[in-house]
């Protein structure tokens, strides 16, 4: 599956890109992501499918517990979820 940044989605990133603050512009609290969440939001561009974000940040974190995979599935079910991405062909 390809995911987009919905189009109704703030954001505010500290320079060093390490963090980020995320608000939906129907919800009342903010979202704010570090480390590695915030180099997944990073990637999600519209064109890399998940398979390629899973294998970006294999290819930058040791995944000794073999979990990166479903922990990558699950955080952007869980972003999906919030209605701070869409898969691809989803308006906005």
């Amino acid at each position: 599956m390809i995911y987009h940044r919905s189009t109704l989605v703030a954001e505010v990133r500290t320079e060093s890109t390490d963090r980020v603050a995320l608000l939906h512009l129907d919800a009342t609290q903010p979202v704010v992501l570090e480390g590695t969440a915030a180099t997944i939001w990073e990637l999600i561009d519209g064109r890399r499918d998940q398979a390629a974000v899973i294998a970006e940040l294999e290819a930058t974190f040791e995944d000794a517990a073999g979990q990166l995979a479903q922990q990558v599935e699950d955080f952007l079910a869980s972003l999906e979820a919030q209605r701070l991405i869409e898969a691809a062909g989803v308006q906005g």
